[in-house]
């Protein structure tokens, strides 16, 4: 059923680096293209170099509004919405991961721990922001505990930063999930081709 006048609450990808909601959502045309369709849209710039996906959710919880919202996360976001979710169940009506991050592989890690190190991420901040099973900052049986609906979306084509996996994985958790047309993310440069495609799953999933 549409659900005019409902609120979308984006969280924005990107870890301990320069991304915030204007690059990931705005300048793309995501928030626009979401609000023209009757939709209220609220995108907070996530904590820009937290400790812990905990420091996350705390930040995040104050954009929050009373009624519940459709929430919609990209790439690392997709750790922070999981947890805001677990803290506020009554609070997000549902949930869009879209690009989860890959968590667990050597070589992505790797890189983004030095990188993490290299702005001054400390040994404890590095752990607590990758270690997790199938999502950073998380473990399965966590994921599985979700209660609202949850979509996912993949990366298309996949990349070593969202690998197609993750999705598969989040899917088993998640048997009743609902996997959305993927596409690229949308701070790529190819991305403006794929806009419609991406709002038009988004409409879909805060619309049911």
């Amino acid at each position: 059923m549409y659900r005019r006048n409902a609120v979308v609450f984006l969280i924005h990808g990107g870890l301990w680096d320069d991304m915030n909601a204007d690059r990931f959502w705005t300048l793309p045309g995501v928030t626009g293209g979401i609000r023209r369709d009757g939709f209220t849209v609220l995108a907070p710039n996530r904590l820009h170099r937290p400790p812990d996906w905990d420091a996350e959710v705390e930040h995040l919880a104050a954009f929050l509004p009373e009624r519940p919202v459709a929430v919609v996360a990209g790439s690392n976001g997709c750790s922070a919405a999981v947890r805001l979710a677990l803290a506020f169940p009554d609070r997000i009506a549902r949930l869009l991961l879209a690009w989860p991050a890959t968590a667990g592989d050597s070589a992505v890690d790797s890189r983004t721990r030095a990188g993490l190190a290299a702005l001054g991420a400390s040994e404890q901040n590095i752990r607590a922001l990758l270690d997790g099973q199938t999502l950073r900052g998380l473990a399965d049986n966590e994921l599985a505990s979700l209660t609202m609906p949850v979509s996912v979306l993949p990366s298309a084509p996949e990349n070593p930063v969202h690998q197609r996996h993750t999705v598969d994985a989040l899917r088993r958790l998640l048997p009743d999930s609902e996997e959305l047309p993927g596409c690229l993310e949308p701070p790529r440069p190819e991305f403006p081709s794929q806009l419609d495609r991406l709002l038009a799953s988004i409409i879909q999933f805060a619309s049911t």
